[in-house]
């Protein structure tokens, strides 16, 4: 009953979001107002957010797959209580990892969906998983090491739109609570959690702290090189986007209202919503 309850929660946010752009605005993920502005809400309305209804399918089909067995060993309150820390974790993992990167976005359920998954995964290992599309089962931990890889090479390649980072953090913390809720697992799984922990923590530690270490070439190692502050590039970004708009009202003057175009009219109205 409660994955049904998310799930409709979920459709109707991400429904909201497809028709009205400054909503999905105000409530997706974004680095710089939760750094900034302290508006925490992002970290977790953005789990109801999606990019298009493929995106929404897929992570609710896997949160209504995984959500029997999860419900069954921790209970629904505490199943509730892990998918959304497990969407905060993800988020605030992206925070780490992209605290330089003022333009950095996402929304999606994928952290919560991948702490539910990897919480099950802590409790039982030795489960069949199997891949969508794919008729192949594999051990759960298998699946568990495998995607973590995905995950950690997705994060240091920087090569798609996917958040991986939210699906690493997402997991870990899927595992932290488990381990809360069910602190017996330790002894019988030991070997398995630290399996998938360790590799898991150790690769967040570096790429926050030493990302140089990694080879990685983009934003986050050639920002490395770089000594702004915060608040520097955040004015830096006001002052630019102050231009554009001076630019936009010099050409109204000039040559009406009528000769913006569509992204022209969409920046002047955003605009005028953060000035009334």
């Amino acid at each position: 009953m409660i994955a049904l309850f998310i799930i409709i929660i979920t459709l109707v946010f991400t429904y909201q979001g497809f028709r009205d752009f400054l909503f999905f605005d105000k409530y997706k993920f974004h680095v710089f107002p939760v750094l900034l502005q302290k508006d925490y809400k992002r970290l977790l309305t953005s789990g109801f957010l999606h990019v298009d209804w493929l995106h929404f399918f897929f992570n609710m089909y896997s949160l209504y797959v995984f959500s029997g067995l999860t419900i069954n060993i921790f209970g629904e309150a505490k199943f509730l209580i892990l998918y959304l820390g497990s969407i905060v974790g993800g988020n605030l993992i992206s925070v780490l990892i992209h605290r330089k990167d003022d333009g950095y976005t996402s929304v999606g359920a994928s952290g919560g969906v991948f702490g539910i998954m990897f919480a099950s995964i802590a409790v039982f290992p030795e489960m069949d998983l199997r891949i969508i599309f794919i008729p192949l089962a594999l051990p759960a931990w298998v699946f568990g090491l495998l995607y973590l890889g995905v995950s950690i090479y997705g994060i240091k390649s920087n090569k798609d739109n996917i958040g991986h980072d939210a699906h690493l953090g997402g997991a870990i913390v899927g595992m932290l609570f488990a381990i809360l809720f069910i602190p017996e697992i330790l002894q019988e799984n030991l070997w398995v959690i630290l399996l998938l922990l360790i590799p898991s923590l150790v690769f967040i530690y570096i790429i926050v702290t030493r990302p140089y270490l990694l080879l990685i070439d983009n934003f986050y190692f050639k920002n490395n090189q770089q000594h702004d502050t915060i608040d520097e590039r955040y004015n830096a970004n006001k002052a630019k986007k102050q231009h554009e708009i001076d630019e936009i009202l010099d050409k109204i003057a000039s040559k009406g209202i009528d000769s913006l175009s569509t992204s022209e009219k969409a920046a002047l109205e955003e605009y005028s919503k953060r000035m009334n």
